[in-house]
Parts: structure tokens; C-alpha cells; sequence
């Protein structure tokens, strides 16, 4: 069809993997070795991902356990995570790190809730800003007589059909990820 609605379909989509990753660093109740994905551990001088340095599980619901491949990274590993401010305080028996997650508030769960339809607020006019560019480009190409009206008309329309359908599935992801918050 055209290469902008290929665009714009594909900035949309990198939008959206943004928005889910985003949603993965919240906290639920739940222990989730994702909200480790962020943290940056420094190994031998280069900040490294904590996945590639430890095995990292959940033996229950409320906690984490990580155990580095190299006992002297404990120490590291443990400052990583006070800097990263994920909102648990590690413990280090010498082997393994702890990071046990108490139970969500009922406030502490609303309170996560409304900040998740902030993240997914912000994703949607992120999505939105990707619709205008792409309708201002394809004015710019009927102006330099590219495309006729009835084009531009059909390309608006299915760029408005993409940005509905990525705000659907933004509003999709933010109603299963508060259910997730709010049960437990």
C-alpha cells in the first residue's frame, strides 16, 4: 500500500512492546523475576544484566532468589539492587540473595492501579503522536500531488484503524495487568 502506513504500524508496534515492558516493572504482590530485568550489575567495570550473572527463582509467591555464578558478585549483585529501587530490601545469607516481597495494601494495590492507567495513558497518546505524524505525512504527499484526496482519505482511514486497534490492545493489557494487582 503505502510505506508510511508500514511505518507507522511498525512504530506503533515498537510503542506497544514499550508499554508491556513498562507494565513488567510493576509490582503485583507476586514475586516476578522480571522486575529484575533492569537491573544492571557492574562486572569488572561494564554494568552487566543480572540475569547473566546469577540464576534467578521463585520458590513461592513472595519471593525471589538469586544465586550468582561467582560467590564475590554477592555483594555487587545486592548494591545493584538498592540502587535499582525496586521496593525490597535484599538479604544475603552468603550464597544466595533474598529478596522477599511483603503483601500489597489494599491502598498500595489503588495506588499501583492509578499509576498503571498513567503508564497507559502515556502509551496512547504515544500512539496518537505516531497517528498525527504519519496524517501529516500523508497531507505533505497529497500537497506534492503524490496521492489524490480519495488516497489520502483511505490512508487516514487506515492509519485511524491501526491507532484504534493499538489502543485497544493497550486498554486489553492495562485491564489484565490491574486485575492482576488487585487480586491476590
Amino acid at each position: 500500500m503505502n510505506d508510511l502506513v508500514t511505518t507507522t504500524k511498525q512504530n506503533m508496534d515498537k510503542r506497544l512492546k514499550s508499554f508491556e515492558n513498562e507494565l513488567k516493572q510493576v509490582r503485583t504482590g507476586r514475586a516476578t523475576v522480571s522486575v529484575l530485568d533492569n537491573v544492571r550489575v557492574d562486572y569488572y567495570g561494564t554494568p552487566t544484566p543480572l540475569n547473566q550473572l546469577a540464576t534467578m527463582s521463585t520458590p513461592d509467591a513472595r519471593t525471589i532468589t538469586i544465586a550468582p555464578f561467582e560467590k564475590k558478585l554477592i555483594s555487587e549483585i545486592e548494591k545493584s539492587i538498592r540502587i535499582a529501587d525496586i521496593g525490597v530490601q535484599p538479604m544475603n545469607d552468603g550464597n544466595v540473595i533474598r529478596l522477599p516481597f511483603p503483601a500489597l495494601t489494599e491502598d498500595r494495590r489503588k495506588d499501583i492501579a492509578k499509576n498503571l492507567k498513567k503508564i497507559a495513558e502515556d502509551a496512547k497518546v504515544g500512539m496518537r503522536n505516531i497517528r498525527r505524524d504519519a496524517n501529516e505525512g500523508i497531507k505533505k504527499q497529497e500537497k506534492d500531488k503524490a496521492i489524490t484526496e480519495d488516497e489520502r482519505k483511505k490512508l487516514e482511514d487506515t492509519i485511524q484503524k491501526q491507532t484504534d486497534g493499538f489502543i485497544k490492545m493497550v486498554d486489553e493489557r492495562l485491564v489484565s495487568k490491574e486485575k492482576e494487582v488487585m487480586t491476590i
